[in-house]
């Protein structure tokens, strides 16, 4: 018998079918709030039939208005911030890390071992990426956006180091970003990549800077980052500037299958029944 996460988001749901601890299947849809239409919408999805199911695991958007069974199947419902941290721990083979869930938003999990708590987190996240993306870009097509930035320059549209104080400071160079977004105060009309690349720049800095700051507030040396923000290539790279900069080391890690780890942890965590 299989088990099923699903993780309903504000944008995707992400399941995950299991044997065992074992990922048989993953799958993404839009399937809107979580509901039993919505469940049978992914199971359709990834072409299982409830009778092959031990349990669902739902975590995430509006799953704990599920029923609590369907099709005679139990739903477990499993709190997010358990269902992340056991999800990224097990995905990136570690014990303990600050867990940055990068979707639509971003929430930051203290995961220790079976503990797992919110430990912070910020409004920005991918949906502010595409919203302002439709606002300066006309697209709201994250693969469309990444495409752009990949072509872009963000100094196009940022202030360096050098553009507002002559030179780096401390550890940070010269060209490292001083103000988001600063050259447009003086009429500049950049190009779509350049708005796209310091769009990307502006999402991928607050996330990662409030990710340094909190795994110190926690005491926690590493971090894994999960969610579909990372899925775009021009995100990572903009965390790893930030990394680069700031000598962080160990490096973060973003685990295969970090955009469904939620799902993956709401069924490791769900009971056999």
């Amino acid at each position: 018998m299989l088990k099923l996460g699903v993780d309903f988001g504000l944008s995707n749901t992400d399941a995950v079918l299991l044997e065992g601890e074992t990922i048989l299947a993953h799958q993404t849809i839009k399937t809107g709030p979580a509901s039993s239409e919505a469940l049978a919408a992914v199971l359709q999805s990834l072409d299982v039939r409830p009778a092959e199911l031990r349990t669902i695991a739902s975590a995430g958007g509006l799953s704990r208005r599920l029923p609590d069974a369907f099709e005679g199947i139990p739903i477990q419902k499993i709190g997010e911030a358990q269902a992340v941290g056991r999800g990224a721990l097990r995905l990136a083979g570690l014990d303990e890390a600050l867990v940055v869930s990068a979707g639509t938003g971003t929430a930051m999990v203290a995961a220790r071992g079976s503990e797992a708590q919110h430990f912070t987190g910020s409004a920005v996240g991918g949906g502010t990426l595409l919203g302002l993306s439709r606002l300066l870009l006309g697209t709201a097509d994250p693969l469309e956006v990444a495409r752009l930035a990949e072509r872009g320059n963000p100094s196009g549209v940022d202030s360096t180091l050098v553009d507002v104080i002559g030179g780096g400071i401390g550890h940070l160079p010269p060209d490292a970003t001083a103000v988001n977004f600063g050259r447009l105060v003086d009429g500049t009309n950049p190009t779509r990549e350049d708005l796209a690349a310091g769009l990307v720049t502006l999402v991928g800095q607050v996330i990662a800077m409030i990710a340094i700051n909190a795994a110190q507030a926690a005491g926690l040396k590493q971090m894994v980052i999960v969610g579909h923000l990372p899925d775009l290539a021009p995100v990572r790279e903009a965390f790893e500037r930030v990394w680069y900069f700031y000598q962080i080391e160990p490096r973060p890690l973003i685990p295969p299958l970090a955009g469904w780890a939620t799902a993956y942890g709401a069924a490791l965590l769900a009971q056999d029944v």
